[in-house]
């Protein structure tokens, strides 16, 4: 996606326009492919006014590209999309669940609160981000409520069916109703991928501070100001501890840091394959 306003949203860009990633996960298991988000699919990229409000196609400056899809992204790592036998989603807005459809094989799991925020989209705003032709032929659904024994304080629904336990829903109110992280452990350590509970890398420091332009957006969108902004705290207390390592859905430059990393380790696990 790439609004006009430049760095004024993005805090790097040199020209008119700012650049936002859709930033999923793929998580390889032994009950196969787990997908974190989905980003835009290909059906709104063949048809983007047919399903997706023409406000947010104008606003955000949408670059349809396959390219940038994550079946596109997943096929170029050497993998079938008929693999994905899993979909988590941090919530159901436009830009997150715009690929559900290209992986029908794929159980899709949400919080109960989020289906619910679907299913009453009154306003300016709810009308728009929640896009039902998106989801509307996903055939196996999974709908979860917040329980269970806490994660770093936070609360945590554990026991994803179908999952592996290293996998958990973390509720993050605030952006939407059902918003939630999904945290992962991993040989290294807790990964969270945050989705919209921030925007901005620099919201995660000690003297944090965020981008007019993402501010605003942030702001335009969200539902709960008081329980988005706690949770930000929260959250950037969790980054100091050094308790997990965590992202979030649209920052470019975190995207490229652990697209980096992953294709370091990737090349270094190739290369010891080599070896042995």
């Amino acid at each position: 996606m790439c609004p006009i306003g430049g760095a004024l949203f993005d805090g790097f860009s040199r020209g008119l326009t700012s650049h936002l990633v859709c930033h999923c996960l793929l998580i390889e298991t032994n009950q196969g492919l787990v997908l974190v988000d989905t980003g835009f699919g290909l059906r709104d990229i063949q048809a983007p006014r047919s399903r997706l409000s023409p406000f947010f196609i104008a606003f955000n400056n949408i670059q349809f590209d396959r390219q940038y899809s994550a079946i596109d992204q997943i096929e170029r790592l050497g993998f079938s999309p008929e693999e994905v036998r899993h979909i988590i989603l941090t919530h159901l807005d436009f830009d997150h669940a715009g690929g559900l459809e290209d992986f029908p094989n794929a159980t899709v799991h949400v919080m109960q609160t989020e289906i619910e925020a679907t299913r009453d989209r009154q306003g300016f705003i709810a009308h728009r981000r929640y896009r039902p032709g998106q989801w509307d032929e996903v055939k196996s659904w999974k709908f979860y409520a917040a329980n269970g024994e806490s994660w770093f304080g936070f609360e945590a629904v554990r026991d994803l069916e179908g999952l592996p336990p290293e996998i958990l829903f973390i509720p993050l109110t605030g952006h939407t109703r059902g918003h939630a992280g999904v945290a992962i452990e991993t040989s290294e350590g807790w990964l969270l991928h945050a989705g919209d509970a921030y925007f901005y890398r620099d919201e995660m420091k000690p003297e944090y501070h965020c981008t007019p332009g993402l501010k605003a957006y942030q702001w335009m969108m969200e539902v709960d100001r008081k329980a988005r902004l706690l949770n930000q705290d929260r959250l950037r207390q969790l980054t100091l501890s050094n308790d997990a390592k965590l992202f979030c859905s649209h920052d470019a430059i975190e995207f490229k840091a652990y697209a980096e990393q992953s294709a370091n380790e990737n090349r270094s696990s190739s290369s010891v394959s080599g070896r042995s």
